[in-house]
C-alpha cells in the first residue's frame, strides 16, 4: 500500500530522533492504517505507532485530535503524578515539526504517531471471568483518571451518539419510510422498540435536569482495545481514543456488558442461546468499581443494570434502522444480517429485564464491598 520511502518521509515530519529503520503494518484495526515504526538511536531501538486516520469515518481530524491530545496530555501528567511509566500506561501524541499532532501529506491523508507499547498484548476473546473482571478495572481506571478532567475543553465529535431518544427517533423515521420494503419481515422487532420508547429518554434527561454528571467516555469499551503487560497479565494501557468525547460513564459501562457478557454471538441466530452471564457482569462490575467506584455518584452506580439494557437496545435499535434503510451503514454478509443481529440484541434486552433485580443486587454486592 505505501512503500518506505513514502513512510519515511511522512514521518520526517514528526519530531523522532534517530535513524530510521523501517516500517511494518499491523493488521488488527479495522478502521485506520496502522504501522510500527522503527528508528535506531544512541544504539537503542525506538517504536513508534504511525497510524493514518480514516477521513471517511472521522471526517473532523482535527476536533479528533484535538480530543485525543487533551485526554492523553491529561493522562501522562496522571501517570507521572503517580509514579507509574507514562511510555507505557497512557498514549501520547509525538508533535510535527510545525507544533501540530497530526500531519496532513499532499494527497491529503492525516498522519499521527503515538508512542508504541512494548511487550503488552490484546485478548480478542474473553477466556475466563478474571479476563474480564481486569477489563473492567481497566476502563474504571480510564474514567477515574479522568473524573475532574474539564469537560467543556471537548468536542462532541459524533453527535448525539448515545442519544436513545433520537435513535428512537431515527428508529420510527426509518419505519415510516419503509427505503429497503422489508418492514413486514420486522414488525415483532418494531413493536419490541416501540413498547420501551420510555426507557429511551432516562439518560438523557437525567443529563438534562443535571442528575448525572459528564464525563469523559471512550465509547468503544471492547476487551481488544486494552493492552495487557506480557509480563503480569495486568492492565497497563486504554487504545484507541479516536471516540473519546463528553458523555456518561454509564455508557461506556453498558456497553462493554452489552458486547462482554452476552453469552452468543452478535449475530446468533439462535436466540435460545442469547443471555446475560451474570457470572461476568458481576466480574467486570467488580473491577470497574474497585477502579472507579469512589468518583462516581450514587446514582450512576445505581444505573448500571439500566444502562447495561439501554445501550444493548439502543444497539439493537440502530441495527434495525440499518435494515429498513437497506444497510446502508453496517457491513453486512448476507441480506437479513442486520436483522438478526437485532433480533439478538432484543434477545439480550428481555434476558435482563427478566434478570434486572439480580443484576441490581449484584451491583449493591459489589458496591458495599468496595467501600
Amino acid at each position: 500500500m505505501f512503500t518506505q520511502e513514502e513512510l519515511r518521509e511522512i514521518l520526517s515530519h514528526f519530531m523522532i530522533s534517530g535513524e530510521y529503520r523501517g516500517c511494518r503494518a499491523i493488521d488488527d484495526g479495522h478502521i485506520n492504517n496502522t504501522f510500527k515504526a522503527v528508528f535506531l538511536s544512541g544504539g537503542r531501538e525506538l517504536t513508534y505507532l504511525l497510524q493514518q486516520i480514516n477521513t471517511a469515518v472521522f471526517r473532523d481530524p482535527e476536533r479528533l485530535m484535538v480530543n485525543v491530545d487533551l485526554v492523553t496530555s491529561f493522562l501522562r501528567d496522571r501517570v507521572i503524578a503517580a509514579g507509574g511509566d507514562p511510555e507505557r500506561e497512557t498514549l501520547y501524541c509525538k508533535p510535527c515539526k510545525d507544533g501540530k499532532k497530526y500531519y496532513t501529506d499532499a494527497a491529503g491523508r492525516v498522519w499521527r504517531v503515538y508512542n508504541f507499547v512494548n511487550d503488552a498484548f490484546a485478548y480478542n476473546t474473553i477466556e475466563n471471568p478474571d479476563v474480564f473482571r481486569k477489563a473492567g478495572k481497566a476502563f474504571g481506571e480510564f474514567q477515574n483518571q479522568l473524573a475532574d478532567f474539564p469537560i467543556d475543553t471537548l468536542y462532541e465529535t459524533i453527535p448525539d451518539f448515545h442519544h436513545t431518544a433520537r435513535r428512537y427517533r431515527n428508529l420510527m423515521n426509518s419505519v415510516k419510510r419503509n427505503a429497503s420494503g422489508r418492514r413486514g419481515l420486522c414488525e415483532a422487532q418494531i413493536a419490541f422498540a416501540e413498547q420501551r420508547l420510555d426507557d429511551t429518554f432516562i439518560l438523557t434527561g437525567y443529563i438534562e435536569t443535571g442528575a448525572l454528571p459528564v464525563r469523559v467516555t471512550h465509547n468503544d469499551t471492547k476487551l481488544n482495545n486494552i493492552l495487557f503487560d506480557a509480563a503480569t497479565g495486568e492492565p497497563v494501557c486504554v487504545v484507541d481514543l479516536d471516540t473519546v468525547m463528553p458523555g456518561l460513564s454509564l455508557y461506556d459501562f453498558g456497553d462493554a456488558i452489552r458486547f462482554g457478557a452476552n453469552t452468543a454471538a452478535e449475530d446468533e441466530r439462535d436466540l435460545s442461546k442469547v443471555s446475560l452471564d451474570l457470572t461476568l457482569f458481576e466480574a467486570y462490575t467488580e473491577g470497574y468499581l474497585s477502579a472507579a467506584g469512589g468518583s462516581l455518584t450514587e446514582k450512576e452506580i445505581g444505573l448500571l443494570p439500566f444502562a447495561s439494557k439501554l445501550m444493548t437496545l439502543e444497539c439493537g435499535m440502530r441495527f434495525l434502522t440499518d435494515f429498513l434503510d437497506g444497510d446502508v451503514y453496517f457491513k453486512t454478509d448476507y441480506p437479513e444480517h442486520n436483522l438478526v443481529r437485532c433480533r439478538t440484541q432484543f434477545a439480550l434486552v428481555a434476558d435482563m429485564e427478566k434478570k434486572a433485580e439480580e443484576m441490581r443486587r449484584i451491583v449493591e454486592k459489589v458496591r458495599e464491598a468496595c467501600r
